[in-house]
């Protein structure tokens, strides 16, 4: 849009340029006053029509529109009134009607061009801060960890699953890869991938926008969750807190698989059987059946058997659970 005092500048001119017209015409101050209304109108015209050209904001531009036009009628009506009110002073309602005029059309047009920008702010917050994101993006390592496909048969998930071309060309190339266990890993990914859109009723879409400048797989997730408003679904930690870092919503797999492990209290028994050595010369380490460590003192000593435990303590850290047991001594 033209700068106010453009705006003012060629409403001013035009006023004065159609008020000597319309003098020169009917030789009556009323009648130039009238006409300078003519004028003030021609100038917001002109700087409209300036904006439609300079203009690359269509919608901002109608929107200015209808500010300049709707505050040129009130200006109007409020010039008018002083016209009639002062009528002794030609002068001074001459003056007083102009300046009504002009303060009129631009308050007008700046509440008009400000409010649905506050609008549209407040509302922005609003959804961002009481609202998850309805989409979510996948990241290479929840597709080959391949629990989002169980997950989905469930039926928790009731959210749109976005997969970026980027991270399908990732798996690829670990599918392709050289080395026997990555190229494994690549092709399980994949596979998940087939599995979860022939027989998972979410809708899962291809995601097309790439960002050659940026070469982490990683960093681009976040950048795409950032522009798009989407989610990140993962089960990798250093991304979750990068995201966390960036203000992205995340949906950590293993939070899940945690907050899900039935809950162990002190002083109850479970069977375990002791697979290998602890770091302390007495314990033995076992693993239930959800993968959380149970570390066992006195336990060294029953390697490879299944013995009776007694849970000393839990210690629930971000990667996971262990658990602190003692062997029963009838064990």
């Amino acid at each position: 849009m033209p700068s106010l005092r453009a705006t003012v500048s060629l409403c001013f001119i035009s006023a004065l340029f159609f008020s000597i017209v319309g003098y020169n015409l009917y030789a009556d101050w009323f009648m130039a006053g009238a006409f300078s209304l003519i004028g003030v109108c021609a100038g917001l015209l002109s700087a409209l029509v300036l904006a439609s050209l300079l203009s690359k904001e269509p919608e901002r531009l109608i929107v200015a529109c209808a500010a300049g036009s709707l505050g040129a009628l009130l200006g109007a009506l409020v010039t008018g009134i002083v016209f009639l009110a002062i009528g002794a002073s030609i002068i001074m309602s001459a003056l007083l009607g102009y300046g009504a005029l002009i303060l009129t059309a631009y308050c007008v047009y700046w509440g008009w061009m400000s409010f649905p920008k506050l609008a549209s702010a407040q509302y922005e917050t609003t959804q961002q801060t009481s609202l998850m994101p309805e989409s979510s993006l996948l990241d290479t390592s929840v597709i080959i960890d391949g629990r989002i496909a169980d997950i989905c048969e469930t039926g928790f998930i009731n959210r749109q699953l976005i997969i970026p071309q980027f991270v399908l060309k990732e798996l690829q190339m670990i599918a392709d890869s050289a080395e026997a266990t990555k190229r494994t890993r690549g092709r399980r990914g994949l596979d998940i991938l087939n599995k979860m859109q022939k027989q998972c009723s979410v809708k899962i879409e291809i995601d097309d926008t790439d960002y050659p400048g940026i070469r982490e797989v990683d960093q681009k997730l976040i950048t795409l969750a950032k522009e798009k408003g989407y989610s990140i679904l993962t089960n990798d930690f250093n991304l979750n807190k990068v995201a966390e870092v960036h203000s992205v919503a995340v949906l950590n797999i293993n939070q899940l698989a945690n907050a899900l492990k039935p809950i162990v209290l002190p002083g109850e028994t479970m069977k375990v059987q002791i697979i290998k050595e602890g770091k302390e010369p007495t314990q033995g380490v076992a693993y239930l059946d959800d993968g959380t460590m149970v570390v066992v003192e006195q336990g060294r000593r029953y390697m490879g058997k299944s013995i009776e435990a007694v849970v000393t303590s839990v210690l629930q850290t971000t990667a996971g659970r262990m658990i602190f047991a003692t062997a029963k001594a009838s064990s």
